[in-house]
């Protein structure tokens, strides 16, 4: 296993390659007694504001979750697989309920999977990337 902390103006070809083909993601977060919540969810890099977005109803309990925690954000993994070829990303979450935010979410979301459906409740997960996990196969 390799890690590779972003530089996000020298982002290796083949990750962001792999960030920008269709997968769906497994994102995980930790409920309050210790366990592992994971749930499928569409992530998009952003490599104009070097971040990653996550778009969601706000009344889901990652939403919940990650709005309850500290101001700096709660630890996340995000992980997503295409046979031997996987990455996951770390960082720090926090869920934005600006309009701008929200609008910016739902622009990269599209751009990697389709124009979302409306959602008056919709909610932008915004995940300050600490590192890449990434297996042999996606290393320059």
């Amino acid at each position: 296993m390799t890690s590779w902390t972003p530089g996000w103006d020298a982002f290796p070809p083949a990750l962001r390659e792999f960030w920008s083909e269709r997968h769906l993601c497994t994102f995980t977060t930790v409920r309050a007694d210790g366990r592992p919540h994971a749930v499928p969810v569409g992530v998009a890099l952003d490599p104009v504001e070097q971040c990653a977005w996550v778009i969601t109803s706000g009344s889901s309990d990652k939403a919940r979750r990650i709005a309850a925690g500290p101001a700096a954000g709660v630890p996340i993994a995000a992980c997503q697989v295409d046979g031997r070829r996987w990455s996951t990303l770390e960082g720090r979450a926090r869920v934005l309920t600006a309009r701008d935010a929200v609008r910016r979410a739902e622009e990269m979301y599209a751009e990697r999977y389709r124009v979302p459906r409306p959602n008056p409740q919709r909610v932008a997960v915004r995940i300050e990337v600490d590192r890449f996990l990434l297996s042999s196969t996606l290393e320059a």
